[in-house]
């Protein structure tokens, strides 16, 4: 089996080439389906978190480890979660706090509905005993409670059907001593699907959806030339200024691509200064990230 994931470099955030596959095929019973890997650095050595399933169904979250950022990484051995308390699990963003403590944020499964919450994927977070170890299950992050968050209608999940709905792909940053906890919600190849966010005072919440409306705030579809832009990250440049970096389908629905636009701290919360899908439509030139 060959390895799984590929790494690209970039030395200006503008032209990519590629460098390596960075996992080391774990054991095939774990599953044929590896999702949303994301790297974190500790005491010399560099972490990869993914999840790992069949399809859409029983991922469990699992960590890999190299001593350089190219990989090869292998699996620790262990999953991060228990398959019998949390069967789905995906999607894990690993965050550093100003203290040095680490936590793992991830989407996984929740069954109960009420007037406040809706059946689905959500967010979660939890404290990292060790980098390969978490303390527990964790704290849930957010909920689903809005129409645009709908994944599907009618959808048949653990032998019942569900009005499903989902946010996933959380990023997390903090700025001025708040915790912006950047999530996907919707249906991923739909003109729903978005980025928007939730805001906490903890890193473990209690997180509030206060301002939010009736579509995602911080990057959403443009009908007819980018479709579903998702699952983000933030970096910061050598000048400070932060960017997006996201995934979005092109115009033939053919592959997801990936789009960097500024992002930009609003008195209204965090925006998205984009997408640039199109440099002839543009009034001013797109310009290179300064790294």
């Amino acid at each position: 089996l060959g390895k799984v994931f590929s790494i690209l470099h970039s030395k200006d955030l503008w032209t990519w080439q590629f460098a390596s596959h960075a996992l080391t095929h774990p054991d095939p019973s774990l599953g044929d389906t590896f999702w949303a890997p994301e790297v974190a650095y500790e005491n010399g050595h560099f972490y990869l978190y993914y999840s790992v399933g069949f399809e859409d169904r029983n991922h469990q979250l699992r960590v890999a480890i190299s001593d350089r950022p190219q990989g090869p990484y292998e699996d620790s051995g262990t999953a991060l979660l228990d398959a019998r308390s949390c069967p789905f699990a995906i999607d894990p963003h690993p965050f550093r706090d100003d203290d040095g403590q680490w936590y793992l944020f991830y989407a996984r499964d929740f069954l109960d509905a009420s007037d406040q919450f809706r059946a689905g994927t959500a967010l979660a977070v939890a404290r990292l005993k060790t980098m390969t170890e978490l303390d527990n299950i964790g704290a849930v992050v957010l909920r689903a409670t809005r129409d645009w968050q709908r994944f599907q209608k009618d959808r048949p999940m653990y032998g019942k059907s569900w009005d499903w709905h989902t946010l996933e792909g959380p990023c997390v940053r903090k700025r001025e001593g708040r915790y912006y906890c950047f999530y996907s919600g919707g249906r991923w190849e739909t003109d729903c699907y978005g980025v928007d966010y939730a805001t906490a005072d903890h890193v473990m919440g209690p997180y509030s959806e206060e301002g939010a409306g009736d579509c995602a705030r911080v990057v959403k579809t443009v009908p007819g030339e980018i479709l579903g832009p998702g699952h983000n990250s933030i970096i910061t440049g050598a000048d400070g200024q932060d960017y997006l970096v996201y995934h979005a389908w092109d115009k033939n629905m053919k592959a997801r691509q990936m789009f960097i636009d500024k992002l930009v701290w609003t008195p209204e919360g965090p925006r998205c200064e984009g997408p640039t899908w199109d440099q002839t439509k543009r009034d001013t030139p797109i310009t290179a990230p300064t790294i």
